[in-house]
């Protein structure tokens, strides 16, 4: 539906723009549908993790997969009933490979199962848009709450 999808895009720019880390990392929605999302991380040399070979630090791709990671569940249960916050439970990430200097990266997630409390997810960050190749994959838990309580 037109309205859903007007409603996604708005959760979608939320979560890259109201989280202040988010905002400071520029983070941008490539697309978000219900349990599915995609966010970017452009490039910028001030995330540059070592300074001899131009690598991204890892903490902003980990902060990219979380929330991308985030933005699928809240897509995923939005239509489910009133959701309040949404937290990360567990968070693993398995580092593939060095990020190739100066490529944006972008990162895709699934929420894949969604219990009353709460939901898992799998993601992946890639450059160049070669999903085939991860810089790294994540394995996620979100804890779901509705009106303060844990549904």
């Amino acid at each position: 539906m037109a309205s859903d999808q007007i409603t996604l895009e708005a959760l979608g720019e939320r979560m890259a723009n109201a989280t202040p880390q988010a905002a400071a990392l520029a983070l941008k929605v490539v697309s978000v549908q219900p349990g599915d999302a995609a966010m970017a991380l452009p490039s910028n040399p001030a995330l540059v993790g070592d300074p001899e070979t131009g690598v991204l630090a890892g903490g902003a791709v980990t902060t990219l997969l979380d929330h991308v990671c985030g933005l699928a569940v809240s897509s995923k249960v939005m239509g489910a009933g009133t959701i309040g916050a949404i937290a990360t439970l567990d968070l693993r990430i398995d580092y593939m490979r060095a990020a190739i200097p100066g490529r944006e990266i972008i990162a895709r997630a699934h929420c894949y199962h969604v219990t009353h409390s709460i939901a898992f997810v799998r993601a992946a960050a890639f450059d160049d848009h070669d999903e085939a190749d991860p810089v790294a994959t994540a394995q996620a838990a979100f804890a779901l709450s509705s009106g303060g309580e844990t549904r």
